[in-house]
């Protein structure tokens, strides 16, 4: 059996950092038509490089295959509608960007973000490998490129002039099979006094929170700042400054620059954070090997909750039906022999089944139907949105279940309580 590469260094990987079992890709949602037909699943097996301590999966599928016909749309979540506008706000009144500059985007799915630089008035464009999205973003107005990023379409835009003075690629860096290549075009269409933004888990928060669930096929990599600096570096690339955000369960936004550029210096969020990382162990090997524990420990929470409520005669229905979500199902062995289905306000996922475990996607009137006892939360990171919108469920008693970090049971109007030892 060939040994797995780091996508990165290209050396050899042998520690574990998480066994999650097989899992079929967490995209690949099901038609009726498919039911019956044999599933592909893979080893979700992540492991750590020891030179660069970078997490990472094996690839198993293509990009082209995962990601040219996409199920996620980031204009239906109304909080990261307002997270894109307040990062173009502050953009503009930081840097002063207008008309005269071109801001470009790479994964740009449905012109959620470029929407708000168009509507000042300032050149856009989108780079967006799934076409079905691509379609959409056009519809609005949004140019966009239908191709997958790297030095071969960088090399194009820059034969035809496409130069950013702001370039942009949020929750894409992750689902980059080829960094190298990746990082590489970036800097060929970052122009010589040009800024790069890139928003992405911060493994810390992984780590700490027990986010386990966001370890999927389509997640290839997972940082830490120690780590994407290095590898930023080994392309001229320099950070200079860094945000902790809120966001999927705590992000970094990292702020990129021509090595050569000297008009911005190093921020003083830089040099905390890189403390903070090693203050929390992030340049030691041991605090990725051990984290396979609290996995486990939250696995039989979970289970333990399910099975009590079951045995109570209680009805579980599921919100959302994100990646993460098929994960956490997969792994736990969690079907629907205890959810009895999941909705999502994804027009594109209703009517659908989640891979793997064939639990039926609904719209979420279906929660007004049906009055189940308890709403699984499965977009987490989300939680306080999903739960005003479907405080109705107090009406009859219903109460919200969130798995992550651990297994937490809320009342509404919004009251918590940890299930100890559950």
């Amino acid at each position: 059996m060939a040994i797995a590469k780091c996508r990165f260094s290209g050396q050899p990987l042998y520690q574990t950092f998480i066994d999650l079992g097989m899992s079929p890709l967490a995209n690949a949602y099901l038609t009726t038509e498919q039911l019956n037909n044999a599933e592909k699943f893979y080893p979700l097996h992540a492991y750590v490089s020891e030179d660069t301590l970078l997490v990472q999966l094996e690839q198993f599928e293509t990009p082209d295959h995962i990601f040219s016909d996409y199920a996620y749309f980031s204009s239906y979540s109304v909080s990261w509608l307002k997270h894109a506008k307040a990062y173009t706000e502050m953009m503009v009144e930081k840097f002063g960007f207008n008309r005269h500059n071109q801001v470009i985007e790479i994964a740009s799915n449905d012109g959620y973000l470029l929407q708000y630089f168009r509507e000042k008035g300032i050149p856009v464009l989108g780079i967006e490998p799934a076409a079905n999205i691509a379609k959409v973003a056009e519809d609005k107005g949004i140019p966009s490129l239908n191709k997958f990023f790297g030095v071969e379409t960088a090399k194009e835009l820059v034969i035809q002039g496409k130069l950013a003075d702001l370039l942009i690629g949020n929750n894409v860096l992750a689902h980059v099979p080829d960094l190298n290549d990746f990082i590489a075009g970036m800097k060929l269409i970052l122009k010589p006094n040009g800024i790069l933004t890139m928003e992405f888990p911060h493994i810390l928060q992984l780590i700490e929170q027990n986010q386990f669930d966001t370890i999927y096929h389509e997640h290839f990599s997972y940082f830490s700042f120690l780590t994407i600096e290095k590898i930023f570096a080994a392309h001229n690339l320099q950070l200079f400054d860094v945000e902790e955000l809120p966001t999927h369960g705590g992000s970094l936004r990292i702020y990129a620059k021509q090595d050569y550029a000297v008009h911005l210096s190093i921020s003083q969020r830089v040099k905390d954070l890189k403390a903070k990382e090693i203050a929390a162990g992030l340049h030691r090997m041991e605090t990725y090997i051990t984290f396979g524990e609290k996995v486990k420990e939250t696995k039989h929470k979970l289970l333990n909750f399910l099975l009590t409520a079951k045995a109570e005669g209680k009805s579980i229905a599921g919100y959302g039906a994100p990646a993460k979500g098929n994960t956490l199902f997969n792994y736990c062995g969690i079907g629907k022999d205890f959810i009895d289905y999941t909705v999502d306000c994804n027009p594109y996922k209703q009517g659908l089944f989640l891979p793997g475990t064939h639990i039926s996607i609904f719209a979420p009137d279906k929660i007004r139907e049906t009055k189940p006892d308890y709403l699984l939360i499965l977009p987490w990171n989300l939680k306080e949105e999903i739960m005003e919108q479907m405080a109705f469920i107090g009406e009859w008693g219903g109460q919200f279940v969130v798995p992550i970090p651990e297994v937490k049971i809320y009342q509404s109007p919004i009251r918590d309580r940890v299930l100890i030892g559950s």
